[in-house]
């Protein structure tokens, strides 16, 4: 066991060395935040012993270096901001300030903010809608290249892949594009920590040959909420020295040694178990498949019935994901997601429009997941038809005017929705999750988009706005 926590063993045998505390944190490792949080008591600062994380040559550096290993990568930085702190850092490291940058335009929105800080010229590329679920498919490299040769000038390309319901992008052919110009590729792929490991499922954005990526450890793998992972791959584009730098701007000084732990001990996990652990996931995942494959109204994306040739926009699909399509029955995706809850037991991930989202991990226990499809199956039995187009992730808006780092600088006002076409938004609007923004800051409102957002709030899904607090409203330039 002492191999599998090293940084966990090492912060417990300096906690029995006698050393006085006169240093943070306040609670001196003699009064617990709350009760249970018995990792209060290795939670250090940066003292001889333990190492600093923005300058580790000692066991955060072995750590790093352990993870590096397992998961094929030239350099990997531990994040304790989630991948969001990595998307800043990364794209930073990557695009100097003003820069063109192309990217996928159904991007987190840390990539936006990032945008906005960096100010940088956006080329968005809009991936095909999947007719069948309404979400969206894959960045096919034929689009990175049109968009290379308009845009001589790029910095970077980033990508999402998977994305929050996961679809799954042709990674390794949008990086022999990108490298064939010398241009870097990022991929956020924050919910994709398991891909590439045990061969158990697809290949990773580092083994695909990506110059930077993004993992959250929490999402997929046994970490702690907070917790990811910034890979530098192979051969990569991308400047050491460049991200440390970005890093020591975007993520705390300092960083948490529990959830530092909690990383170094998801790698241990895995080194150990984690080839079994994995097999018996998929196995799992596969007697699912078998238990819905009868399923009559509801369809889960990619699975049973629904076999991946039926997406034809989709280049692959994570199977760790059970994405519920609602479409076609009286369910919206809210009111399944309450029904799973209310009358079984089942917290599910999202519920957006007509979809309802489950994510499986390595952790589940197969007896609930087998559950799952047993309350899809008799749900399914009570589901009645109901035609209903299904709701695209995106609406169409109209085209950027200026850049969001600009547009969330000129003076605004908030105007009702039904005026609000042909104004150009001032602020973000987004569904959380997934955290895809809807518009913009600098994009046009379009009648599309006010009807789309009109359609979603119908459907039972929450709109969160970074300025407008006013329900019915919108954040507009002024005129």
């Amino acid at each position: 066991m002492k191999n599998r926590y090293i940084l966990q063993t090492q912060l417990e045998e300096y906690t029995k060395n006698g050393l006085y505390p006169l240093h943070m944190p306040g609670h001196k490792r003699r009064i617990a935040p709350a009760p249970g949080l018995s990792s209060y008591r290795w939670d250090m600062t940066e003292v001889p012993g333990v190492d600093d994380l923005h300058e580790a040559d000692g066991i955060l550096a072995q750590a790093m270096e352990r993870t590096a290993q397992l998961f094929g990568a030239q350099r990997t930085w531990y994040l304790v901001g989630g991948s969001t702190c990595g998307i800043l850092a990364g794209i930073r490291a990557l695009a100097p300030a003003g820069s063109t940058v192309i990217a996928a335009r159904n991007c987190h929105k840390s990539v936006y903010h990032a945008a906005e800080l960096g100010n940088y010229r956006m080329h968005w590329l809009t991936p095909p809608v999947d007719a069948a679920s309404g979400v969206y498919g894959s960045i096919a490299p034929e689009r990175v290249r049109a968009a290379l040769k308009e845009n001589p000038d790029a910095a970077c390309v980033i990508v999402t892949s998977p994305t929050y319901e996961g679809v799954v992008s042709d990674i390794r052919g949008i990086a022999a594009v990108c490298h064939e110009k010398g241009v870097p590729l990022f991929v956020d792929e924050a919910h994709g920590a398991h891909l590439g490991l045990f061969g158990v499922f697809g290949e990773s954005a580092v083994q695909c040959g990506a110059d930077l990526c993004t993992q959250s450890a929490h999402k997929t793998l046994p970490s702690l909420t907070q917790t990811a992972f910034l890979h530098m791959g192979k051969n990569s584009l991308a400047d050491a020295r460049s991200v440390e730098r970005q890093l020591g701007v975007f993520e705390t000084s300092s960083p948490s040694y529990p959830l530092l732990a909690s990383l170094d001990g998801c790698t241990g996990i895995l080194n150990d178990t984690g080839a079994e652990l994995f097999c018996a996931w998929r196995k799992t995942l596969s007697e699912f498949d078998r238990a819905v494959q009868g399923l009559r109204h509801l369809r889960v994306l990619c699975h049973g019935a629904d076999a991946p040739a039926m997406h034809p926009d989709f280049f692959g699909f994570d199977a760790g994901k059970l994405a519920v399509c609602t479409n076609g029955t009286q369910y919206t995706g809210a009111l399944l997601a309450s029904l799973l809850r209310g009358r079984f037991g089942f917290e599910t991930e999202m519920a957006c429009g007509r979809l309802t989202l489950a994510m499986t991990s390595p952790a589940d226990d197969r007896a609930q997941v087998l559950r799952f499809a047993e309350a899809l199956r008799q749900l399914d039995e009570e589901a009645e038809p109901a035609p209903h187009a299904p709701l695209c992730a995106l609406p169409q808006t109209g085209s950027a005017v200026m850049p969001a780092g600009q547009a969330v600088l000129c003076p605004a006002q908030d105007v009702p929705e039904e005026r609000a076409a042909g104004c150009i938004s001032a602020e973000y609007v987004w569904a959380y999750p997934p955290g895809v923004p809807l518009i913009a800051p600098g994009e046009e409102i379009t009648e599309a988009f006010v009807d789309f957002a009109r359609a979603l709030d119908e459907n039972g899904t929450r709109l969160h706005h970074s300025h407008c607090e006013t329900a019915g409203f919108l954040h507009v330039l002024k005129p």
